[in-house]
């Protein structure tokens, strides 16, 4: 299989440039054109020879993702499915907030975590995304974005959507070294956010790195026994496990853990619920996002109503927890994680197309 130069890091294809018997600084000059400009084919490296094209075409590809549907909420809310070249799809989101557009982008198809409440999980694991899949959501996302503003980027990367990162561990490492590198995308660190559901051994691992992303954890329950129940990784590494490695865990100065807290009606929304919450977190450098669920089709649990959900975080922060009231955003498209990809997961790719509500679109946010 030829290699595909949109999953390798700077160094990665300088190396592949030599042992094409190119000079060194090749292999960065075809980077650039990759990453920072973002061209999708060999023809646009309008600096190189027809020779070096040509030998490209030989040795070498830039994997591509296919756009092929795009779901726009009322809200603003983009939902991409795209599709990889072996026709699986996957997801990844835009969500406006002010001047600034934060990319939800997936790691997997599919998830091996059987989160009781995630749609993702209903498809379990197809299989993971090489660190070129990654990035390019990005590139699709910021190619969407100039369609209706030329000026507005993306500011914001989580690595939220389908799949749990840390499985995907080198691949994840990868396109982090890709998306903050200065000659490419150049992300700052501080924008980008892994979301992971808790493997304590790549949790570790991971504050090691020199490229060591914002941490979102989620923990979506105060006590073993109802994690036990919604997020079965909890059998394996327990609360106890988890708030260890994440104590250890290196943060630099103003940086906190964030820990993700999906709201269950009559699950984990109770009052008790969030006393006891706000005492397990009291010497964890932290902030929470509380996340009214998003109901699917591919699970039974319901939403808090809106006086439960103001109740919960006031008792929050009355014990001192710091919290963020994160409202579900596109409730009006296939909205959950996983949901559109599920419906539509191994077939074919279809012509693009635009689903919209019964209003008009959001003008351009100015």
């Amino acid at each position: 299989m030829t290699p595909d130069l949109r999953a390798m890091t700077i160094d990665e294809a300088e190396l592949f440039a030599v042992a094409q018997g190119w000079p060194r600084f090749r292999g960065e000059q075809i980077w650039r054109w990759v990453h920072e400009k973002r061209v999708r084919s060999f023809d646009e490296m309008t600096n190189l020879g027809a020779a070096t094209r040509a030998r490209l075409h030989e040795v070498a590809t830039i994997g591509c993702l296919t756009v092929a549907e795009v779901q726009t909420s009322r809200d603003g809310t983009r939902k991409l499915r795209l599709v990889t070249r072996d026709g699986q799809s996957i997801e990844s989101v835009l969500i406006p907030a002010g001047d600034k557009t934060t990319q939800c982008i997936s790691s997997q198809v599919g998830c091996a975590v059987d989160c009781q409440f995630c749609a993702t999980a209903k498809m379990g694991l197809k299989r993971n995304l090489d660190a070129g899949e990654i990035v390019d959501q990005v590139y699709l996302g910021q190619r969407l974005l100039a369609e209706v503003d030329p000026d507005r980027r993306i500011s914001n990367i989580v690595y939220m959507g389908m799949g749990e990162p840390l499985h995907n561990y080198d691949n994840l490492v990868t396109s982090l070294r890709i998306l903050t590198h200065d000659k490419g995308a150049g992300l700052g660190q501080r924008r980008i956010t892994v979301s992971t559901s808790g493997l304590v051994p790549k949790l570790e691992k991971l504050g090691n790195e020199t490229v060591r992303p914002n941490l979102a954890v989620s923990l979506n329950a105060p006590n073993d026994q109802i994690r036990d129940a919604i997020m079965p990784i909890n059998r394996k590494w327990n609360i106890a496990k988890l708030l260890g490695a994440l104590k250890a865990y290196p943060l630099e100065q103003r940086r906190r853990i964030t820990f993700e807290y999906v709201l269950l009606a009559g699950v984990n929304d109770s009052l008790a619920d969030a006393a006891q919450l706000a005492k397990l977190l009291r010497t964890i450098k932290c902030k929470v996002n509380i996340i009214p669920y998003n109901p699917h089709p591919e699970a039974s649990y319901a939403r808090p109503t809106p006086a439960a959900v103001e109740a919960f975080q006031n008792e929050c922060k009355r014990l001192g927890l710091s919290t963020y009231l994160r409202m579900p955003r596109g409730d009006d498209i296939d909205a959950a994680c996983g949901q559109l990809a599920n419906r539509v997961n191994g077939s074919p790719v279809v012509p693009l197309r635009i689903k919209r509500t019964g209003l008009p679109p959001p003008p351009p946010v100015e």
